[in-house]
């Protein structure tokens, strides 16, 4: 187990904190520039979603086997990641169920006529969804680094393309609620920040615990909530932006840079 002050836990949480303040990136755009390029939002999200996938079947997946199969033998160690890997999908599948992600909603609305009332509300249902998110996805990014900067540096990428278009969400309702630029911006930095935090808590609660069961069983949770989250919300989101190819030239680049970075990887 790493210590709490240890090279690798600081450079894992700055990881972290790195790839939450996208979310902010998110919120400058609406605010300072109002007409992101679409087109080369759909292709970064569905980047994002074939990096997300390649990395997570590929690598955390395997690794959560691995370590599952340091204490069991080889096919229970598969069984235990199996298992891991799909509690992490429902895992997931609940929290977007009770708490759902409003990225088609806010996209929806902001075009229609609202009340200042109906405007507010929005902003802080959205703020609190997105903010609820993020928690899992700083907790993949934390414990993926932590056990590998190279494995953590590109999930960590994919993850900060990710959150623009949850930064742009974001800033949109709290911007037409209030009219100030700065309240969109400190909104999307808070929620940016719970990544980190989220990442924080998840160590100091499981720290002391550290070993392969423990190993095994998040990063199995890891890779199905990134499956997930790729599949359901990305990939959709990239669909609606898109206005020609743009999503399967994306998923299949991010997929080959995954591919190729974790082939250079083994030679440096």
């Amino acid at each position: 187990m790493s210590s709490l002050l240890s090279p690798d836990v600081l450079i894992a949480f700055l990881t972290t904190f790195l790839a939450g303040l996208a979310t902010l990136l998110g919120g400058a755009i609406v605010v300072f520039f109002k007409q992101p390029s679409f087109r080369l939002l759909s292709f970064g999200l569905a980047f994002s979603a074939g990096a997300m996938v390649y990395i997570s079947l590929t690598e955390i997946l395997n690794k959560s086997i691995h370590a599952f199969s340091e204490i069991f033998v080889a096919k229970v160690g598969f069984a235990w990641g199996t298992c891991a890997f799909l509690l992490g999908v429902i895992l997931i599948l609940l929290l977007d169920r009770f708490v759902p992600n409003p990225h088609a909603m806010v996209e929806k609305r902001a075009t229609l006529e609202m009340n200042q009332a109906q405007i507010r509300r929005t902003a802080l249902l959205t703020l609190f969804a997105i903010t609820a998110h993020n928690f899992p996805e700083g907790l993949a990014t934390f414990f993926a680094t932590l056990d590998s900067p190279t494995l953590g540096a590109p999930l960590a990428v994919a993850i900060a393309i990710h959150n623009i278009p949850e930064g742009i969400a974001i800033a949109v309702p709290v911007y037409m609620a209030t009219g100030k630029k700065s309240y969109a911006i400190y909104a999307s930095l808070i929620s940016g920040l719970a990544e980190p935090f989220g990442a924080a808590l998840g160590y100091f609660i499981l720290a002391p615990f550290m070993g392969p069961m423990v190993y095994g069983i998040v990063f199995g949770i890891i890779a199905g909530v990134m499956v997930y989250l790729a599949l359901d919300e990305l990939l959709p989101t990239a669909k609606r932006y898109s206005q020609g190819h743009e999503t399967v030239y994306g998923l299949v680049s991010g997929m080959a840079a995954l591919a190729i970075s974790l082939v250079i990887f083994q030679f440096v």
